[in-house]
């Protein structure tokens, strides 16, 4: 199969500066819940979290947003994973959302900041027991010899937290990033596709259009 020739025409609608929220934030939260209305897959909250270190090293990977509002977009980690080492190098962050079958995409750019203990507690104690247990057993982005051993991790923590609940990590937490800049994306015929930049303007934010 010759991948030059996948290609298929983005028909489903455009996007005009009339249709825009002039917030970004409430523009997000629409096209989120149009997202998770469709049911397009088991993950709607998905996004890929881009990372830079201090070498300037980049690393992506995906992870659920757990909160979305005018504070910022939340996600909850292993503080001793890859992603927390890069942010405390380097705070400067990317988030993007891929809604394909909708022909959508939203990527912003922002930073991101240490939660409270007090807001990771809660969120912590919302998770299910296993996920919980999880969080203890794994020594997230650090080497393992096997499966096995992974396993026999978890179980050990199921025993030392068979009685009561299960508390808070002192190395898992979570971060916030606030955007300094969101693009909306829309898919369009012949690849002139609908661009949207929202950038921070005194009290508000000044809506572009850029060219696909």
């Amino acid at each position: 199969m010759n991948l030059e020739d996948i290609r298929r025409e983005y028909l489903q609608g455009g996007l005009d500066m009339a249709d825009l929220d002039e917030n970004p934030f409430r523009q997000f939260k629409s096209w989120l819940d149009i997202a998770i209305e469709a049911k397009l897959s088991a993950d709607p909250t998905a996004m890929t979290v881009a990372t830079v270190n201090a070498a300037g090293i980049p690393t992506q990977r995906v992870v659920l947003l757990k909160q979305a509002d005018e504070q910022g977009f939340v996600f909850y980690t292993n503080l001793g994973s890859r992603k927390a080492r890069d942010i405390e190098e380097n705070a400067n962050i990317s988030l993007h959302f891929a809604w394909l079958p909708l022909e959508r995409q939203i990527a912003i750019t922002g930073t991101a900041s240490k939660l409270s203990v007090t807001e990771a507690t809660r969120y912590f104690l919302s998770r299910p027991h296993d996920s919980q247990l999880a969080a203890w057993a794994s020594k997230q982005s650090n080497k393992v010899n096997s499966r096995q051993m992974l396993e026999q991790a978890f179980e050990q923590m199921k025993n030392r937290f068979r009685k009561g609940e299960v508390p808070l990590p002192s190395f898992w937490g979570g971060f916030r990033v606030v955007p300094s800049r969101f693009e909306f994306w829309q898919g369009r015929a012949n690849r002139l596709h609908d661009r949207f930049e929202y950038l921070p303007a005194g009290d508000g934010w000044e809506i572009n259009r850029l060219q696909p």
